[in-house]
């Protein structure tokens, strides 16, 4: 892999910028490249990838770090380098001091690290992981295994996972489309329309791609949509559609029949949807700007609604494989706002349902405060709804998995982002 001294040197000066956690890393890359277009592909995709290596396993970097020398936005660097370079492509770019270093670093054992160390995640985010593991092991003392199982899979960039739009195509064909492109993909093991694709090819480059038979979105956010289980010619709300991709697949699995709400408060979020539907095929999608959970566009629909998808705002902790910094920007504090919200767009919601009508709330995060709590809290406010388990809509949608109640998904476990979801009922 070609390296050379400038680009050492911009990854040091682009890490000290993310480092001071000030908006999001994505957000602080895409302005560096920008503000650099004479770095090209191959040298972003490098700087990249090593500036996220390091927000991964940033107290194990810290850790060894301690004992190497110049300043530590370098130190990290180099071993964010290292990690996806490898060291040979360090050696004639670095002093003769810090390859002495390199070397040393490169021989120890990441299993010999405290275990501290080794979770590379803030204590208040490894206490409360740590007792929500416990409630799933069987063994006491295999808490600590499972954690350091679910934390050295979080140091890894997550998988590409692809929704087949059943629109357009069957999951043979675009598994076959991928192969003549050279792309090497399987079957996702659980959602039924999923592909994951080997590597990270341009497949938005790819014919099949332009001509709307898939879309690119992780497993867990496709069980989501299991869950709601539109039907044909339904009245369906995706109450929080951020950029569409549950969107994109409720309309599909509705046929493009019925009518499908999409709310969001970010018009910009809305307008990235209006190419994806025009690709789709979809023609019951109807996208709808809102100012906040209670705008009068949703009180319009008040009891019309067959099913909800709230997959409300979070902390996104489920995501930390994509969004590493994620770990290191949140806090408590934030969270318990959050929480705040998150009741109160659930309960906005609940209105649109009709007498028998699904809702299902969703979040991309580990903590119970984000997810039971928030459940608890509106079924106790809301005698109308009563839960449904969720291993039974799985069994109903011929999906191999059981997480009992609740859908609770690990990266460690099941190989998509950490999702929780809870499936309730109108009944009167």
């Amino acid at each position: 892999m070609r390296l050379h001294r400038f680009l050492i040197g911009q990854t040091e000066v682009l890490l000290s910028d993310v480092l001071k956690f000030d908006n999001l890393a994505k957000v602080i890359t895409s302005k560096f490249f920008y503000a650099h277009p004479k770095l090209g592909r191959v040298d972003r995709s490098l700087i990249s990838e090593a500036i996220f290596a390091v927000l991964r396993r940033k107290m194990e970097y810290e850790y060894l770090a301690e004992r190497g020398s110049g300043t530590l936005a370098r130190r990290l660097a180099l071993l964010g380098l290292m990690q996806v370079a490898g060291l040979n492509a360090l050696r004639l770019h670095v002093s003769q001091q810090e390859l002495i270093w390199l070397n040393y670093v490169s021989k120890i054992d990441p299993t010999s690290l405290p275990t501290r160390v080794r979770t590379n995640l803030p204590l208040w985010i490894e206490s409360i992981v740590r007792q929500r593991l416990a409630t799933i092991v069987a063994k006491p003392n295999a808490v600590e295994q499972e954690l350091l199982q679910l934390t050295s899979s979080l140091n890894h960039p997550a998988p590409l996972d692809l929704r087949v739009n059943s629109i357009r195509a069957h999951r043979n064909e675009v598994l076959t489309a991928l192969t003549r492109s050279y792309v090497r993909a399987e079957p996702t093991p659980y959602a039924p329309l999923g592909i994951r694709v080997l590597g990270k090819p341009a497949v938005h480059m790819m014919p099949a791609f332009q001509q709307g038979w898939f879309e690119v979105q992780d497993e867990g956010s496709q069980l989501l949509c299991e869950l709601v289980a539109p039907q044909h010619g339904e009245m369906v709300v995706d109450f929080c559609a951020g950029v569409g991709n549950k969107t994109l697949a409720l309309g599909a699995m509705m046929r493009s029949s019925g009518r499908l709400y999409a709310f969001d408060v970010s018009e910009k979020r809305l307008d990235q949807i209006k190419c994806k539907i025009a690709r789709s095929g979809l023609s019951n999608v109807h996208l709808v700007a809102i100012d906040s959970e209670h705008d009068i566009k949703i009180k319009r629909l008040a009891g019309k609604i067959d099913r909800a998808l709230v997959n409300a705002p979070c902390s996104g902790l489920g995501t930390l494989r994509r969004n590493p910094d994620l770990k290191w920007r949140q806090t408590p504090q934030v969270v318990s706002e959050l929480a705040v919200k998150q009741i109160s767009i659930l309960a906005s919601a609940a209105q649109l349902l009709r007498l028998g009508g699904r809702l299902v709330y969703a979040t991309c995060s580990f903590l119970g405060d984000e997810n039971e709590s928030i459940v608890e809290q509106f079924i106790a406010a809301d005698p109308k709804f009563k839960r449904i388990a969720v291993s039974q809509v799985l069994v109903d949608q011929k999906i191999a998995l059981n997480t009992g109640d609740n859908l609770t998904l690990w990266p460690h476990q099941h190989g998509t982002d950490g999702f929780f979801a809870a499936v309730m009922q109108r009944v009167f």
